[in-house]
């Protein structure tokens, strides 16, 4: 017997970002869902116990070189310009 598969209302897939195409079923083991927009597919045991590997999302992507750190190695500069403050009361 296959089992049922339900979509989840509200969700939105962590791959492509589309709302409402993600559904969900069940074995005796695990909580199986999938993406029926991109074909994102994931599986979170019952028990709790946590998985070993990342999940692959639309942010996250496998690049030698992380970008934040890449921006924190060199600071941008940043050009200093004095402020002027008026008094609404004098005219100057």
């Amino acid at each position: 017997m296959s089992p049922v598969k339900r979509f989840i209302a509200g969700a939105v897939c962590p791959r492509c970002g589309k709302m409402d195409a993600v559904r969900m079923h069940r074995d005796e083991e695990r909580e199986y869902r999938e993406c029926i927009a991109c074909g994102f597919t994931d599986s979170l045991r019952l028990d709790g116990r946590p998985e070993p590997k990342e999940l692959d999302t639309r942010v996250h992507k496998d690049q030698p070189e992380d970008r934040l750190s890449a921006r924190a190695d060199k600071p941008a500069e940043v050009k200093a310009e004095p402020i002027r403050l008026l008094d609404p009361g004098k005219s100057s």
